[in-house]
């Protein structure tokens, strides 16, 4: 994108989305950081939490208990919640890389995969989706990934990121339907944000991928999170907001 059209993002950006309260969850993170500056810099929002094992209170997605505290400290605030953002995700790490084979699945491994990647959400869903107000425009969006798309999988392999992240679409999809019940204008996506230079993405970055800075990616997914209606409450879209396949 040009630098005009971020301009016109931003203006656009600035327009649509509601006065109230926004929590960033991995908000240490590459994407969660970039996010989390970018709310606080165009100043939508009367407040803007950020969320992570090191912030206070701490959260951290594998422990329910911390869930459950960091939720009761936001519902204690006097703003109303209108955007909960969770750019947590695990793919690798110093033990495990995504498998290229079956041969590769270890059972501890892809059970870390989807405490994290899908388990972690769901806790999410299960402490944060009930303070989002029953009037008015809310939104909960949680990082997933095009590779957990099974009817785009045509290369195999990563099995538990790949796995870990559909039952994570199940699950926002899921949600979406229960969350209308209870607050009709409340949306709820999952969201592929592309290739990003973060640590999650560096040792498999390739030459001729769009990958984009923290920065600009924050920047497109809060422009495409802005454009959300309450019609694509339940969907899988990418970080220009078109649909992803399930």
């Amino acid at each position: 994108m040009g630098m005009n059209t971020h301009s016109s993002l931003e203006q656009k950006t600035l327009r649509s989305e509601p006065e109230g309260m926004a929590v960033v969850v991995g908000a240490s993170g590459g994407i969660g950081q970039a996010m989390v500056s970018r709310l606080d810099r165009i100043g939508t929002f009367r407040e803007v939490i950020g969320l992570s094992r090191r912030s206070d209170p701490g959260l951290d997605v594998t422990d329910e208990d911390s869930v459950a505290r960091a939720a009761e400290v936001v519902a204690a605030d006097s703003g109303d919640l209108r955007l909960i953002f969770d750019a947590s995700g695990f793919l690798h790490d110093e033990d495990f890389m995504p498998e290229k084979s079956w041969r590769q699945i270890d059972p501890d491994h892809m059970a870390h995969a989807f405490a994290v990647n899908a388990i972690g959400p769901a806790l999410l869903m299960k402490h944060f989706l009930p303070l989002l107000p029953r009037s008015g425009r809310s939104v909960f969006a949680t990082l997933s990934a095009r590779v957990g798309s099974i009817g785009d999988n045509r290369l195999g392999g990563w099995y538990s990121y790949r796995a870990s992240k559909a039952a994570l679409n199940q699950l926002v999809r899921t949600a979406a339907i229960e969350l209308r019940r209870n607050a009709p204008y409340a949306i709820c996506v999952a969201l592929h944000p592309g290739t990003v230079d973060t640590p999650l993405s560096q040792p498999f970055g390739k030459s001729g991928l769009n990958v984009r800075s923290p920065e600009v990616a924050a920047e497109e997914i809060h422009a495409a999170i802005s454009a959300l209606e309450v019609e694509d409450s339940g969907r899988f879209i990418d970080y220009s907001g078109k649909p992803v396949a399930w």
